[in-house]
This record gives C-alpha cells, structure tokens and sequence, in this order.
C-alpha cells in the first residue's frame, strides 16, 4: 500500500489530491469509490481512466466501490458539459445501470478476502429521499456562493443556455453520496475525473461538517490524444466496453492504431505493467517506431482484459487477413470478424452451383447501380471477388469463389466491401 500513490505519480494519474491522502494510503487500508454516469447501457473506451483506479486500489490492499447512478443518473453531471443533458426515463437508467454492472464486475474481484469490491447504486437512498429532506439534511450546509464559484457552475451560468436548478443541485446530490458511502463503509475517499474534482470537494466538505471526520479526494487528468480529439472517440462513434456494440476486433484496432506519441502513457494508464516494462516499449518505440512493438502490447493487454484473450488471438489472425494476407486462406469467422461493419446479402448456394452473372451481383450487393456500370467497373479493373480481380463482365460468380462455402467478399476499389452470404449451403 505504502507504493501506490508514488506508482499513481508516477503513471501520470494525479491531477491533484487533497492534504493527506498519500499519507493516508500509505498507512492504512481504505475504501475509495468511484462513480459511474449511466447515461449510456455500457462504458465507454474514456471509462477505463476510473475502472482502473478502483482495479489499482483492490491490487494495493485497498477496498474499491463503484457507485453506478441509478439516481444522479436522472439528472446527468453537468460537469464538463456545455449544455443540458436530456433526461432519461427511470426504465431507460435503470437498464444502463444493469449494463455497467456487468461490465465492472470484469475488472473487479468481489470475492476478494480482505477487500472485496463493492457494487452500489445510489438511487437505493436517493430515489426514495424526499424534496423536504434533501433541503433539510443537505441543502442547509451549502450557501449558493459556495456553488457558484465551482467552475462546472460558472462555465454554465457564462452559457447562452445557462444552468438549471436541476443540475445546480447535482453537486449536493453527489456530496450526499460521499457521505452515505461514508456512514455505510467507512468511505473516506472519492476517485475520479479532474472535472469532478469540485463535486469530491464538495462531498468531503459535508462529511466534516457533519461528521467531524477528514475525507480525501483524488482526481486524474482529463485525457485528450495528442492531435486534441477526445479521447475514446473514432470516425464511427465511441468506442464501447460492449462487444454488441463496438466489436473485440475494431476495439484491439482502436489500441493498436495509438499514435507514437500516446501509446507510453497510453501503456501507463491502462495497464498494469511496470516501469521497467513500459521502459523497455518506450526504447522499442524510439528505436523501431514501425514495428508498432508498445502499440501492439498495448492492445493486447487491453483487449484482453476487456474481452478476452480468445479475443485477442481472433481479432490477430483476423488482422492478418485485413493487412496482407489471402482471403482464401482465411476461416468465414475471420473473415465475418473482419468485415462485421460491411453492408452484406444473402444468396441461395443453388443459385451459386450454375453461376451468377457477377454484374449482377455487384447490382444486388449495392456497388454498382445498374449492369451497365458495373460492366465499366470491371472493364476498368475496379471490381474483385475475394483477392480475384475480375476482367471479364460476362464472367460469373460461383460455389468456388465461397470461402468455407458460406461466404463471399465482394470489393469495388480499395475500400468498398460487400459480404455475400451463402443460404442453404
């Protein structure tokens, strides 16, 4: 335990910390939470920050809790934000927070003797809490002048749209659960983002208040990639924890795609390798940045720990067949993990047995939008079956070209896939 908050520094994870809290690890065993916003049915690439603060904490001797938001989640962090978030139905929260709890449960170890982790949802004492009491119990300790100078409330009150009452409250909402976790736990630290870093202040102050006991806060740097996009965010979207909906193959893709000058603290932040093993990648990335040796270490341990080893040898071979290798030579599984994003068809495997004119299934399948065209596609070269160019526009398609007899890929150029799928093969 008495390492941990020097591992922190030195992994670049400490943003800012209140008095004590390194003394404070360094001599005893502490419960330290974290809170997750369940605004979406899963976490994204952006949550790993957190879930592996509380993974730290548990492998320190420390006993983590992850508090997912059954509450707040109702109103939404205005933290960070520029303008006011919709808000959700409780179904709606509800189904998210079920979501998160099974993807938290893949980093942390709840049978653990000694420091099990703790999975809370504070909607358990604030749903039922009443308008009367929270101004009561809560309201009473906090002077508006204390909320306005918080920075998430002044960005706001700048704003054209400006704040709400509703979000104006979050901060007290999320002191009252520092406290509760306090009373229930003996939690008497709060980890997180440096944009809540008000709110931990906020919760640690009522805990003096009311209980005339120190609380500690700890918040990490907000993470951006080093061109300034946010980080987690691709050309399609976020990158999510759930495989239904960003793929182990384009979530091992994401990592492996890290730029030279992200991927050391990219290693320090999401993983658990040590200092002479990150320094070991850092020499291998000066020396031979083409061999992508950090990157490639870096989504195999992420993947991994996210998805699955399994996952990571799948998502290698199919990496194979994306850059370089024969699609011959490919299994359908690789290929369908590969291609899992392409626009696909379905064709019966007796149409396939005498051939089908490949104009007209490039017509079927979307590349070409008459026969015509797809005629001067192959004419001009643009057209391939698999790895096979076509040259003639009256050639056919066949059983032959089906890879494991179930699947087809059509390609128009470089970039434009179809996957033709076989029925009844």
């Amino acid at each position: 335990m008495s390492d941990l908050f020097s591992e922190l520094l030195w992994r670049g994870l400490v943003y800012d910390a209140t008095h004590g809290t390194s003394e404070l690890l360094a001599r005893e065993k502490v419960a330290a939470y974290v809170g997750f916003d369940p605004t979406a049915p899963g976490l994204h690439a952006g949550s790993l920050m957190q879930v592996m603060a509380l993974a730290r904490l548990q492998r320190a001797g420390h006993s983590p809790i992850a508090v997912v938001g059954g509450g707040t989640g109702m109103i939404g962090d205005p933290s960070g934000k520029t303008v006011e978030r919709t808000l959700q139905s409780r179904e709606v929260v509800e189904a998210n927070v079920g979501a998160i709890r099974l993807e938290l449960e893949r980093f942390l170890d709840f049978n653990a003797h000694g420091n099990p982790a703790r999975l809370v949802d504070n909607g358990d004492w604030l749903n039922s809490m009443t308008a009367m009491e929270f101004l009561r119990d809560v309201g009473k300790y906090f002077t508006v002048n204390y909320l306005l100078a918080k920075e998430s409330v002044n960005r706001r009150l700048e704003s054209e749209e400006g704040i709400s009452y509703t979000e104006f409250s979050y901060s007290l909402l999320q002191a009252y659960d520092f406290l509760v976790l306090h009373d229930r736990f003996n939690c008497r630290l709060q980890v997180g983002g440096s944009d809540q870093w008000g709110n931990i202040v906020a919760g640690a102050d009522l805990i003096r208040k009311l209980r005339g006991t120190q609380a500690y806060g700890l918040v990490s740097p907000l993470l951006l990639t080093s061109s300034g996009t946010k980080f987690g965010k691709t050309e399609a979207g976020a990158v999510w924890l759930d495989a239904a909906r960003t793929s182990p193959f384009r979530f091992y893709q994401f990592w492996l795609n890290t730029d030279d000058r992200d991927v050391i603290t990219y290693l320090k932040f999401f993983t658990f390798k040590s200092q002479d093993e990150v320094a070991a990648l850092e020499h291998v990335t000066q020396a031979h940045p083409e061999r992508r040796g950090a990157q490639r270490e870096l989504a195999r341990d992420v993947t991994a720990m996210v998805h699955g080893p399994e996952h990571v040898a799948r998502a290698e071979r199919a990496a194979a067949v994306l850059f370089g290798g024969s699609l011959a030579d490919a299994s359908v599984d690789d290929i369908l993990t590969v291609f899992d994003d392409a626009p696909s068809i379905s064709i019966e495997s007796a149409a396939l047995e005498s051939g089908v004119n490949a104009s007209d299934l490039a017509v079927k399948a979307g590349l070409a939008a008459s026969k015509g065209e797809a005629g001067r596609l192959i004419k001009q070269g643009g057209l391939y079956v698999n790895d096979r160019r076509l040259t003639d526009e009256r050639g056919k398609v066949s059983m032959a070209d089906a890879i494991g007899r179930s699947v087809i890929v059509l390609r128009k150029g470089q970039r434009e896939r179809r996957i033709v799928k076989v029925a009844g093969s």
